[in-house]
């Protein structure tokens, strides 16, 4: 199989994630269901996180039971740096954003207009709008991980692991579709085609790169910071979600939602886990 085959199996199974997407822009949606909705998502989001972590810490425990210190300790950094930028890089960017938007609803003041005009633009997005892109941030960067993962399969002329992985990945971004949008689903002024696809680029685009790159060049310390970048934006989506869920629902029906997205996602996983992954 050429390069190039590869390179469009691997757009494939990141485009799926577009599968999932419309659902964002559901209309006369309740309360307790979008709350239902976003719940399935967090439960969905908790299973990328687990299995994110699981795939991170493999390499830093292999390098430990090897007896490589300097290997271990190498990557042991990576995670832990990794895993601390991408949750607190998000929790700054929320609040910049935050500061922003208040501020913008004060009026120019002592700002430009120049500048104000620009912070207008800046928070124009919904919360809900922000928090759609910061999870499909989040499943973008475990993408990009998981592309790395179908082109070092083909570098190494592994071939049918990496088709098996574009299956079973592409199973992963249908779903990883609808965690994206959920937040979004019932929205009074709903989310426009153009910024769903922005959505879908954003979280399933990486899968494509990360064949690229893995094609050309495999690093375990790159797959390694990925992952940990990704583990903690997953992780702040989490926190997040789950705290607007409890104001919309309550608890018995935001755990059954998280229920159902784990569910999903390790169904998923075990038919990847069948395949031969």
């Amino acid at each position: 199989m050429s390069s190039a085959q590869i390179l469009l199996l691997g757009a494939i199974a990141g485009s799926t994630i577009f599968l999932g997407l419309p659902i964002g822009r559901m209309q006369s949606v309740s309360l307790s269901t979008k709350a239902f909705l976003s719940a399935a998502a967090t439960g969905i989001l908790l299973f990328l996180l687990w299995d994110v972590l699981a795939a991170a810490v493999e390499p830093v425990e292999g390098a430990l039971q090897a007896g490589n210190d300097r290997r271990f300790l190498w990557l042991a950094l990576l995670l832990t740096v990794g895993f601390g930028v991408g949750l607190l890089s998000l929790a700054l960017y929320d609040g910049w954003l935050k500061r922003r938007r208040d501020r913008s609803m004060l009026g120019p003041g002592a700002a430009s207009m120049a500048e104000y005009s620009l912070e207008r633009h800046v928070v124009a997005m919904s919360p809900s709008r922000w928090l759609a892109v910061f999870i499909a941030t989040g499943i973008g960067l475990h993408n990009f991980a998981e592309g790395l993962a179908i082109g070092q399969a083909a570098a190494s002329d592994e071939l049918s692991l990496a088709l098996v992985l574009i299956i079973g990945f592409g199973l992963h971004n249908a779903t990883e579709g609808f965690g994206i949008v959920a937040p979004l689903a019932g929205d009074k002024d709903p989310p426009s085609w153009r910024f769903l696809a922005l959505l879908g680029v954003i979280g399933g685009g990486p899968t494509f790169v990360g064949t690229l790159v893995g094609q050309t060049w495999v690093s375990e310390a790159l797959s390694v910071t990925f992952l940990a970048l990704a583990a903690g934006s997953i992780l702040y989506v989490v926190v997040e979600l789950i705290g607007i869920c409890r104001q919309l629902a309550t608890k018995e029906l935001v755990l059954s939602g998280i229920f159902l997205g784990l569910v999903l996602g390790f169904a998923t996983d075990f038919i990847l886990v069948a395949a031969g992954a």
